[in-house]
């Protein structure tokens, strides 16, 4: 058993504790409350004091590529994009995720407890996210989800790859249609599956099921306003469940975006405007989408900025506009709720995985630092120059 005593609990569940304390068995947390209701009251074995520091769940990150492309490897490193084919719904993101990459230590030490990882946006389909645990050395001992989301893209990045090559999609027009294509061939399988369950399956189109049965959303690449808008219509058509990933011109379709009632992965906005789609990509879009009742999150889409970066990037939005409490929940709760895990992390409440980060202030300012994270009720990282336990 693990108890953080006197922290000052920001839950992100409704209720905090200016003194209070957390407390975590067999990996989960069992209770969450005011010092004056906590069973223990002093140091000892197991006990953590958090010194009246803030103590907060796990940050999240809603969409990356750690592991995946590897940092300090080149080519022999990166895994994100199979760019030779411009449908492969079939890959998986844990076969291909590298829990050595250095990414991860910086995630621990930036107190990023989870993350969504998967392929990149070179692909119409790229293949299937996992949301994963930070820490560990085996990737099938820290999946949460897997597969959480399939992902697909719009716009430039497919449009560049495959033009190159001399074959489709050249246009925007070829991407939507390849992806109805595709989709129109996903629902026959399922609809021969349901009428004979006994048939063969087909490897190539199993993996659509939980798409279809809307177990998992489609993780759409979009950054542009038309593509978001082509990204909606399409999963209207196959009354698809989504995420909006980057959603760099969302602010100039705010109310399109709610009344389609699809959640905004929002950002890298930490990075240069480097193509021509990204062109009006800017810090307060995630807060008037907010400001506007959709559900966002912030992503640094690590590697594109680094992933130990995420606070900051909160930070900056809060500069531009969204609430401050409302920064911390996009990397926390919301990224949970977005990523189809908020049963097990995003707020501290009782059975919800013991993920806890112990900061020196608040963590969206840019001097904070994490002294403690901690993931299933285990001490993971400890700033070298601080003695918590």
């Amino acid at each position: 058993m693990l108890t953080i005593i006197h922290g000052n609990i920001m839950t992100m569940a409704g209720k905090d504790y200016e003194d209070g304390f957390v407390q975590i068995r067999n990996g989960k947390i069992t209770a969450v409350g005011d010092m004056a209701d906590c069973p223990v009251q002093k140091g000892g074995d197991g006990v953590i004091c958090a010194n009246g520091n803030p103590v907060l769940p796990g940050i999240i990150e809603a969409h990356c590529h750690m592991g995946i492309t590897e940092e300090k490897k080149g080519m022999e490193g990166d895994d994100c994009n199979e760019s030779v084919e411009p449908i492969t719904p079939y890959l998986r993101a844990i076969d291909a995720i590298n829990p050595m990459d250095a990414a991860f230590d910086d995630a621990l030490r930036a107190g990023i407890t989870s993350a969504m990882v998967g392929p990149g946006s070179s692909n119409v389909v790229g293949g299937q996210f996992a949301f994963i645990k930070t820490h560990g050395r085996c990737i099938d001992r820290m999946i949460v989800k897997a597969p959480a989301a399939m992902k697909v893209a719009f716009g430039e990045n497919p449009k560049v790859n495959f033009s190159g090559q001399n074959i489709s999609p050249a246009t925007r027009m070829a991407i939507a249609a390849m992806l109805r294509e595709e989709l129109f061939k996903a629902q026959e399988y399922q609809r021969k599956r349901k009428e004979n369950p006994e048939q063969e399956k087909d490897f190539r189109y199993e993996c659509w099921l939980p798409v279809l049965e809307g177990r998992i959303p489609l993780k759409a690449h979009v950054h542009r306003a038309d593509d978001i808008l082509t990204a909606i219509r399409i999963a209207k058509e196959f009354h698809l469940s989504m995420t909006l990933d980057h959603c760099s011109e969302g602010h100039l379709i705010a109310e399109e975006i709610k009344e389609s009632g699809f959640p905004a992965i929002v950002g890298p906005d930490m990075a240069s405007r480097n193509k021509i789609e990204v062109q009006n990509m800017a810090f307060k879009t995630v807060g008037i989408l907010n400001k506007e009742g959709i559900c966002t999150a912030i992503t640094t889409d690590h590697p594109v900025s680094m992933i130990q970066f995420l606070p900051i990037c909160a930070g900056l939005a809060v500069k531009s506009g969204l609430p401050p409490q409302e920064g911390l929940r996009s990397i926390t709760i919301n990224a949970a709720r977005i990523c189809g895990v908020s049963d097990r992390v995003g707020s501290l409440e009782p059975g919800k995985d013991g993920d806890v980060v112990i900061f020196d202030g608040n963590p969206l300012e840019v001097f904070t630092s994490a002294l403690c994270t901690i993931i299933e009720g285990k001490v993971v990282y400890q700033d070298e120059k601080t003695n918590l336990l």
